[in-house]
């Protein structure tokens, strides 16, 4: 009986030999620089600063950049802006292609705070905004030093959070604009971070996610489960109208979510008030997400050869 334990033990590990380690406290100092540099609303110091800084992290990791500029009209306050969409490629030429993303943007306005004296003053974005791309950073970090099976497409979204309440198509500008105009070849399929940092993360499968990739959302809530990330819940709850959307809308591409719908919980609400710092982030809720990403990007190719 010892015998057949210790060949299930190395098993078990072998499985797991060839993927990189997530490393959360580095997310959570990416998380943390972007907060250090304000709230980073298209026009903001604190937007430009953020920009650079992605850019400048990407040079460093990616194999090669592709940075898609645009422009659009936000519809509450009738202002113009240039965005930029931010593409770091891994692996360009592999045969299988993914899209992991997160917008990069925060919202100007902290509609949603208890205070009326704060709907006009720009939220901090901690988690809507920096959590994701603290993720794609992180994972940009390990790509540079593993070469990954497949190619991997971190992308950067801008101008998600400018939108009216209720009007979802005037959401996620620059998802749009990147699905209407595919500025690299088209990928197999996307996953789109957001909202990942809650110290209470809780992530149900976000109902379009489903219906537009069913075959991915239980593979991974699966291997989450494998895994022993508890954050994942088994469980189809509310639609959102996020960055994946578009893709699968416009571009045809096979997309999910993976989103903390309720932030903190189903009793209070830090999403877009003055409440969405750093201090209700975590390290450990970026780990949940990060090593999930990590497994799915060295075991996808294994995965779909089976």
């Amino acid at each position: 009986m010892r015998n057949i334990i210790l060949i299930l033990i190395f098993g078990m590990v072998g499985c797991q030999s060839n993927v990189p380690k997530f490393d959360k406290n580095n997310a959570f100092e990416y998380l943390k620089d972007q907060c250090a540099m304000g709230p980073r609303n298209p026009g903001s110091d604190g937007y430009y600063a953020c920009r650079k800084y992605i850019v400048a992290k990407l040079e460093s990791y990616a194999d090669n950049i592709v940075l898609q500029d645009f422009s659009y009209k936000e519809e509450v306050e009738g202002k113009t802006y240039n965005g930029q969409n931010i593409i770091g490629r891994f692996n360009p030429n592999a045969d299988f292609q993914t899209i992991i993303s997160a917008h990069w943007d925060t919202r100007p306005w902290a509609d949603r705070d208890p205070e009326k004296i704060n709907h006009r003053t720009p939220i901090m974005g901690a988690n809507d905004g920096a959590s994701g791309v603290a993720i794609l950073l992180e994972l940009a970090r390990i790509l540079a030093r593993n070469q990954a099976p497949i190619g991997v497409n971190l992308v950067f979204f801008d101008a998600e959070d400018l939108g009216s309440p209720g009007l979802n198509e005037t959401y996620c500008q620059g998802s749009s604009y990147f699905a209407k105009h595919l500025p690299i070849p088209k990928p197999d399929e996307a996953i789109n971070l957001d909202m990942v940092g809650d110290k209470q993360l809780t992530l149900p499968i976000e109902r379009y996610s489903y219906e537009f990739h069913p075959d991915l959302v239980r593979d991974l809530w699966d291997r989450a489960k494998d895994l022993g990330l508890d954050a994942f819940i088994r469980k189809i709850e509310y639609a959102i109208y996020d960055d994946h959307v578009p893709l699968y809308n416009i571009a045809g591409i096979p997309a999910i979510d993976i989103i903390d719908f309720k932030y903190p919980n189903s009793y209070t609400n830090f999403h877009h008030t003055l409440n969405d710092v750093v201090e209700n982030c975590s390290a450990k809720s970026l780990d949940q997400v990060g090593r999930l990403m990590v497994d799915y990007i060295y075991n996808r190719k294994r995965e779909s050869e089976k």
